[in-house]
């Protein structure tokens, strides 16, 4: 195994093989945890893509949320699921399949085009030009904006959706789906997040649809693969510890190594990091 691997599995703590069963409960544990240590909170607030990871991290939730509410009896515990389109998107139904296979409590839907493209001309009348690929990130984050919002009125708390797959590659906006409360999926990759949802008998086409964070304008769902130049079989490969081949090792090592400033807090005086 190289250095730099075993570093990284030992940081994003993957395991080789998983239990579907096990790694689900231990999910839906610690999402109920987090709201019996902060009594203040009683929702969970998570924005829905109709992919993979916000299906299986909605799922999750939701599964939490219930049986808080049985084990408590107390009803005020809710699950919020939001729609967070930029105009009209070409998921939709996806995501729609997604919040019914979860059955959530609630759906919020809040369209970020009004937002985002204000965002961008109030700063573009500073004569600056907003590329495409930086708008992407400024949707990522009023989409954030929103999930806060909505938590801050009801005592809830944002579930992000990071796994290993995607932390060793820092793809996501740093402050956008990023930025989270709980993320009940750290530790898992893409394969295994898979695992979880076929466990689960979530609807076939909802995980093994591609891939896409879809926030460019220029290039509409662009596969995450294209984007970040290896395939997801060879991440969750070498997240396992497996000899991958040395090209797709070292696309892999030098995302990790370029976005690690996403996977730590603010640099402050006293960190080595920037030095």
């Amino acid at each position: 195994m190289r250095a730099l691997q075993a570093e990284i599995i030992k940081a994003l703590h993957v395991a080789p093989t998983i239990d579907p069963e096990t790694e689900i409960r231990r999910s839906v544990d610690f999402l109920k945890a987090y709201l019996k240590k902060n009594t203040f909170l009683k929702s969970y607030v998570l924005g829905i893509s109709g992919g993979q990871d916000s299906t299986l991290a909605g799922k999750l939730t939701q599964m939490a949320i219930t049986e808080m509410r049985q084990e408590t009896g107390d009803d005020s515990y809710q699950f919020i699921a939001v729609r967070l389109p930029y105009g009209n998107q070409a998921d939709e139904a996806d995501a729609m399949a997604a919040i019914d296979f979860m059955q959530a409590d609630v759906t919020d839907r809040v369209d970020i085009q009004p937002a985002t493209d204000a965002m961008v001309t109030a700063l573009e009348a500073n004569q600056l030009t907003i590329h495409d690929f930086n708008k992407g990130n400024i949707k990522a984050r009023q989409r954030m904006i929103v999930q806060y919002g909505i938590a801050g009125e009801m005592h809830g708390a944002v579930v992000g959706t990071d796994h290993a797959a995607e932390a060793v590659t820092g793809f996501y906006t740093k402050y956008g789906d990023g930025g989270a409360d709980v993320v009940p999926l750290w530790r898992l990759n893409k394969r295994q997040g898979k695992q979880l949802l076929a466990a689960l008998n979530a609807p076939k086409h909802l995980y093994d649809k591609v891939p896409t964070a879809d926030l460019e304008e220029d290039r509409p769902a662009l596969p995450d693969e294209v984007a970040l130049g290896v395939r997801y079989d060879n991440i969750d490969d070498y997240l396992e510890g497996r000899t991958i081949s040395d090209a797709a090792a070292e696309k892999i090592e030098a995302w990790y190594l370029k976005t690690a400033h996403k996977r730590h807090a603010a640099i402050t005086v006293f960190d080595d990091f920037w030095k």
